[in-house]
């Protein structure tokens, strides 16, 4: 395929042609016609991908300025990100909100961690002001992606270099949370090279609703783009994080409810250092045929002492941790598709191999706490030896990828693939192995292979059905099977993935739907059951089932625009027994709500000028396993607006929680169901943000004003 390119921007025109193999482009089509990637890992049209998709692209991100992550991907129907403060959070996509390894995020269409070190903050790792759209596979896709896909996966593009001198600086603050925001960008393309550098910094000061809250991130990425000929291009993306944060924690229930902007903590942290570089070369290599090489390589740096491990508290003394889990990785990703005139046909296949290493230790800590105001005030290393922990686990992944698709009869589509993964632990424990100081050093191998048959059909021009049978599966954390002094015998946890989706275009296109009904089984879920009082291991002991409607309305013609995305769903334990007489089988899962519902109504009054106003609305969930403490649920209205000037400047605001509503982003209880029940010591509330308002002020050069 040769490709003609004009003098003035053959970079950009390439890189937006070689979509296939990169992973970034999103033209301003008509909807059913819209290009996707993470459903094949190639450019797709969204109409004849057999799986749930959303999509938020660059004009939606560069217009509503998001603060969080959870702004960007909730809007999403089936996506519940929870906001635990500072860029942490938990994830909830065809599962219960929970930190469980069960997504895999990715930047490039490269995750972003290896396998066997989720962790659920990661996406405090990535620079959405470096980001040109961001993609959400819900549902299983492992076939694609590997282990962890399970729930789905979250794939961030990058953005490209502009085809002329683009440069942008904006400022943004918020008073009620002690939040200012500097967002700075430059972009242009010389000849055949072209570069883009995104950067923000934010800093949040103690002086804010929330007590020991303070936090700061400093994030870039650096692309460049170059041309080898008509019909090939390499590029490079570096991207840097940098948070600092404290950890806030979360409340009890009497505090909770008399006093949500206190903390128990005064010396609780998280600081992430993470470095990733990836360089492709994408290019034609057989007629009808491409090409992609990416190497890649990981930097990440987690310390922490964490809020959630201080327990234990007899009096004035509690029990808690400091830790540091470290990833080094090098790897590559080889890819091959290859387009056929029979059947319209088209092969996607390729090789995956990632080599980590993950040196981990972790030290017991004696925490002081002012019984009076329940504040934890100072720390000291303890002389408790129990859980002390120093060792590396060197993990290695290769795996196999393919997926045919093919056209049988006009109209339908036909996706078969399936992905062989083979992973690898070499544990090295650093201490002397014993009931203080850990496991044996061992080696320990796994394999999965992972399936996937779907179709799409299109019933017209602006109507397609589709169907999907997918696997997902989870391997053992290296946590779960070292954290211990025995090793316990557990293997991957897998998720079998049913659903039928209807995509519709109506009124010209201006009215969109998206809809899905599936089905997510586990079978040998990773659950720690309790053998005795204080004596507990993991086991393949629990089965699990996840059904849902979601559907997405999205409509904009004239000065009107407005979206609708809804859950309604149920999670359940098929199967856990959490001890000898305790049984949770047949119960809902905690922090699953019934529904989770966002919607939004924008009104341009003039040229250049946009007010939206936001619902966010979560139904009730039950707060623990034993379905006896429930969380009623909330509802938050939000408000965005905006107006451009003339010469680039832009001028907006954010008001977020209107009528200041009181509400946890995540709620829990330890209460077993059995003995007594004491909510102020075992509900636990992570509080919600008050009424906000945040002020922004944008100047943006582009080479035409």
């Amino acid at each position: 395929m040769k490709i003609q390119l004009l003098n003035s921007g053959k970079l950009f025109a390439l890189s937006c042609l070689c979509v296939s193999v990169t992973g970034a482009a999103f033209a301003e089509e008509q909807w059913m016609d819209e290009v996707v990637v993470s459903g094949s890992r190639t450019a797709t049209k969204l109409s004849e991908t057999p799986m749930a998709i959303g999509v938020v692209n660059a004009r939606v991100l560069k217009r509503d300025k998001p603060k969080t992550m959870g702004e960007v991907i909730n809007r999403i129907a089936g996506v519940s990100w929870n906001d635990l403060g500072n860029e942490q959070h938990s994830m909830g996509i065809r599962q219960p909100n929970n930190t469980n390894a069960v997504y895999q995020y990715l930047e490039d269409g490269i995750p972003i961690r290896p396998l066997g070190v989720f962790n659920h903050n990661s996406l405090n790792e990535m620079n959405l002001a470096g980001s040109e759209s961001v993609e959400v596979v819900k549902g299983a896709a492992s076939s694609l992606y590997g282990s962890n896909a399970v729930g789905g996966a979250v794939n961030f593009m990058t953005a490209r270099p502009s085809p002329i001198p683009y440069a942008s600086a904006g400022l943004r603050h918020d008073s009620t949370s002690g939040f200012t925001r500097l967002d700075t960008g430059v972009s242009d393309t010389w000849g055949d090279f072209g570069a883009r550098f995104s950067h923000y910094s934010s800093r949040r000061t103690a002086n804010n609703w929330q007590s020991y809250s303070n936090a700061s991130k400093d994030s870039f990425t650096l692309r460049g783009d170059y041309v080898l000929s008509a019909s090939s291009l390499v590029h490079a993306t570096l991207t840097h994080n940098n948070l600092d944060s404290a950890m806030t924690g979360s409340l009890f229930e009497n505090d909770y409810q008399t006093r949500p902007g206190y903390s128990y903590n005064s010396f609780t942290y998280r600081k992430d250092k993470t470095t990733r570089m990836n360089v492709a070369w994408e290019g034609e290599t057989t007629h009808n045929g491409q090409t992609s090489v990416t190497v890649f390589a990981r930097q990440n740096d987690h310390g922490q002492l964490p809020s959630y491990t201080i327990t234990g508290c007899a009096g004035a003394v509690c029990r808690g941790t400091e830790n540091n889990n470290h990833v080094s990785s090098i790897g590559i990703d080889v890819k091959h598709q290859q387009d056929f005139e029979r059947l319209a046909s088209r092969l996607v296949a390729g090789i995956f191999i990632d080599q980590s290493n993950n040196p981990y230790w972790s030290n017991n800590l004696t925490i002081t706490r002012d019984v009076a105001s329940g504040q934890y005030i100072s720390y000291a290393p303890s002389v408790l030896l129990t859980g002390v922990r120093n060792y590396q686990t060197d993990i290695r992944n290769t795996a196999l990828f393919a997926q045919w698709e093919l056209s049988p009869v006009e109209k339908l589509r036909v996706v078969l693939g399936g992905r062989s993964d083979a992973i690898n632990y070499d544990y090295k424990n650093n201490l002397t192995p014993g009931a203080n100081f850990g496991a044996i050093s061992e080696s320990r191998s796994f394999s999965h292979f992972s399936p996937k048959v779907g179709a799409t059909y299109a019933l017209s021009n602006n109507t397609s059905l589709y169907t999907n049978i997918s696997e997902g599966f989870t391997p053992p954390e290296v946590s779960a099977l070292y954290g211990k002094s025995a090793v316990p015998n557990l293997m991957p946890a897998t998720y079998n993935n049913y659903e039928f989706g209807l995509r519709m275009a109506l009124l010209d296109g201006a009215l969109k739907l998206d809809s899905a009904l599936y089905r997510l089984d586990g079978r040998d879920t990773i659950v720690s059951y309790t053998i005795a009082p204080g004596n507990s291991e993991n086991r393949n002991a629990g089965r699990t089932r996840s059904q849902g409607l979601e559907l997405g309305l999205g409509y904009e013609a004239g000065v009107l625009d407005a979206r609708f995305g809804t859950t309604i769903a149920s999670h359940r334990f098929l199967q856990y027994l959490a001890s000898a007489t305790l049984d949770y089988s047949g119960k809902d899962m905690p922090q699953a709500p019934i529904n989770t519902t966002t919607a939004e109504i924008g009104y341009k009054p003039m040229q250049g000028a946009r007010v939206a106003l936001e619902l966010v609305n979560q139904g009730s969930s039950w707060m623990n396993n034993a379905n006896t403490v429930r969380y009623s649920g909330h509802t938050l209205f939000n408000l965005r607006g905006n107006y451009r000037f003339a010469g680039g400047w832009e001028a907006w605001l954010q008001g977020r929680n209107l009528t200041n509503k009181h509400y946890s982003d995540s709620a829990s209880s330890s209460y077993s169901g059995t003995g007594a029940y004491t909510p102020n010591t075992q509900n636990t509330y992570t509080v919600g943000a008050p009424r906000s308002l945040m002020i922004g002020l944008t100047y943006s050069f582009d080479g035409k004003n």
